[in-house]
């Protein structure tokens, strides 16, 4: 009797996507520890990945307490931005002429930059982590604009007529052919936005230059920078960088969900 050979472990997608990364980041990391100790650079231009580690582990409580105040700005934004940016798109979808109209300021507030209008909303809206939120946003909000927008008209001419051959209404429309055309796009928007948010995040923290025990990273990266203290600042980099790919991981893992069992997109990975 043949039986199918199994492949190996090391050959399988899923491990292959998480061992070859690994890999690289294990080369790069002991090739930045080999050039720091053998060129004797010091720690205030360049510290090594050992006293990166070793300053984030006695930092700890600190370092995290910011880290977790950065990420509820963070989360809250990335919510706001859903929410309204999905809205728009319903709004946008239901007329070429509302679109036309009012596509044109969503892309004003992607192209503005969120350092040159943050000190106004700082000034604005008086609640601290309020203003913090709502600059964040700005920086999320176009790609789930554009994206949820563009998935909700990139609808089957076919599947369109016969919805339509079959009096559909407007709103069976929206929700039985539109909504679940545009999950794939509105996905991607995801992986895209959640990414925006924590970088209006410590853009907005940065701006407003917030002290205290209240503070986010951006304030310890720049107490860090004026102490010269380049491990710590170094350390808090990692974190917010740790924390953008947890972001994307969790928005794949999401769209992995919804998406994993019927379209292509995220069968074909498999």
């Amino acid at each position: 009797m043949n039986t199918v050979p199994q492949p190996s472990l090391l050959a399988q997608p899923r491990v292959q996507r998480v061992l070859y990364p690994s890999l690289v980041a294990v080369v790069l990391i002991a090739l930045w520890q080999a050039l720091v100790v053998g060129l004797a650079l010091p720690p205030y231009l360049i510290p090594s990945p050992l006293l990166m580690m070793q300053t984030l582990i006695g930092d700890w409580g600190t370092l995290f307490d910011s880290l977790m105040i950065t990420m509820k700005i963070t989360v809250l934004s990335f919510i706001v931005a859903v929410v309204v940016g999905v809205l728009i798109s319903f709004l946008f979808v239901q007329s070429r002429l509302i679109e036309t109209a009012l596509f044109p300021y969503a892309v004003l507030l992607q192209v503005t930059p969120i350092v040159a209008i943050a000190p106004l909303i700082i000034i604005w809206v008086k609640q601290p982590t309020a203003s913090l939120v709502v600059c964040a946003t700005l920086v999320a909000l176009f790609p789930i604009i554009s994206n949820t927008t563009l998935g909700l008209r990139s609808v089957d001419p076919d599947l369109q007529a016969y919805f339509k051959m079959n009096r559909a209404s407007r709103a069976q429309m929206l929700w039985r052919l539109r909504i679940p055309s545009a999950l794939p796009y509105f996905f991607g928007g995801l992986r895209i936005s959640s990414g925006l948010a924590l970088i209006g995040a410590v853009v907005a923290e940065f701006v407003a230059g917030t002290g205290g025990t209240n503070t986010g990273l951006a304030y310890q990266i720049l107490m860090a920078g004026y102490q010269l203290d380049i491990p710590r600042m170094f350390a808090a980099l990692l974190l917010i960088s740790l924390a953008g790919v947890f972001l994307f991981v969790l928005m794949a893992w999401l769209t992995k969900l919804a998406l994993g069992s019927w379209h292509a997109s995220e069968i074909a990975q498999d």
